[in-house]
């Protein structure tokens, strides 16, 4: 998961390594806070990726003037996962 979310924030190195795998695992808890099934097969799942990377997006970067405009879609992402009946306990 760390290198498909430093490639959708166009990182190419690794001196941000351990600050965006803190953002994933950050996001992971919050979408289990959420009533969000994370099983194993979390990488493999698009809608799940989808919202780690959107988190990552909105948190990531000081000077990110997309920040809101992230946060709000992985809200609304998250939102709907919590509804869906696929993706809760």
């Amino acid at each position: 998961m760390l290198e498909k979310v430093k490639f959708a924030l166009r990182i190419q190195n690794t001196m941000f390594d351990g600050e965006v795998q803190d953002i994933i695992d950050a996001c992971l808890l919050d979408l289990e806070l959420s009533g969000v099934n994370i099983t194993s097969k979390t990488e493999d799942d698009r809608l799940i990726t989808r919202s780690i990377v959107l988190y990552a997006k909105s948190e990531f970067g000081l000077a990110n003037t997309d920040s809101e405009k992230y946060k709000l879609s992985y809200e609304a992402l998250k939102r709907h996962l919590t509804l869906s009946e696929e993706y809760t306990k």
